[in-house]
């Protein structure tokens, strides 16, 4: 009996789902989902909203797949569709707002010892910025986009970028250091 393998490689998942094979198009999702739901939800606070951007982004994904031309990576290729799906949903949303920071007082839910694993104290702590100053940092120090690239991609200016990264940072160390005094009792001198 022979054995025929079954899309063994990504480029063979890519061309079968290019053409409408639905299981390709499945796989394709399996395999690039989890990494895909964790970018959008960079962007988007709310996990839900965050599954339906990456969903909407992988209907962009199937639908453009002939657009895809193999000169870069797959994933690249697909994350890029994801920031700008997550983008979208933030101005849809109309959530993307820069401008300075009014600080409101903390998340009162948040509770560092709630948490066992410090990457999901550093999202939180993310979740708490401004939308427009979450959007250029994510995009900045965690996707690695250039300054100009940021503006182009959020339709501002590429100062406007580089100051809400600024401030972005400088309420995240804020944060950070707010975080270590209740942690320790006190500021390290």
């Amino acid at each position: 009996m022979k054995v025929i393998t079954f899309f063994n490689n990504e480029k063979q998942l890519i061309k079968k789902a290019a053409k409408g094979d639905r299981e390709a198009q499945r796989r394709l999702y399996e395999l690039h989902s989890p990494k895909m739901l964790s970018v959008c939800r960079r962007y988007l606070k709310d996990s839900m909203q965050a599954e339906e951007a990456m969903c909407n982004g992988f209907l962009k994904v199937f639908k453009n797949l002939d657009r895809f031309r193999d000169e870069g990576s797959f994933e690249g290729w697909v994350r890029r569709i994801m920031v700008n799906e997550s983008i979208s949903y933030l101005r849809k949303e109309q959530k993307m707002i820069f401008t300075d920071y009014d600080n409101q007082g903390d998340d009162p839910t948040y509770n560092p010892q709630n948490s066992d694993l410090e990457v999901e104290h550093i999202q939180l702590l993310i979740d708490q910025l401004p939308e427009g100053y979450r959007a250029v940092f994510v995009m900045y120090a965690i996707e690695g986009y250039k300054h100009q690239e940021i503006a182009n991609m959020l339709e501002i200016a590429e100062s406007t970028s580089k100051s809400q990264l600024f401030k972005a940072r400088k309420l995240l160390q804020q944060k950070l250091s707010e975080l270590n005094t209740y942690k320790y009792g006190a500021d390290k001198i």
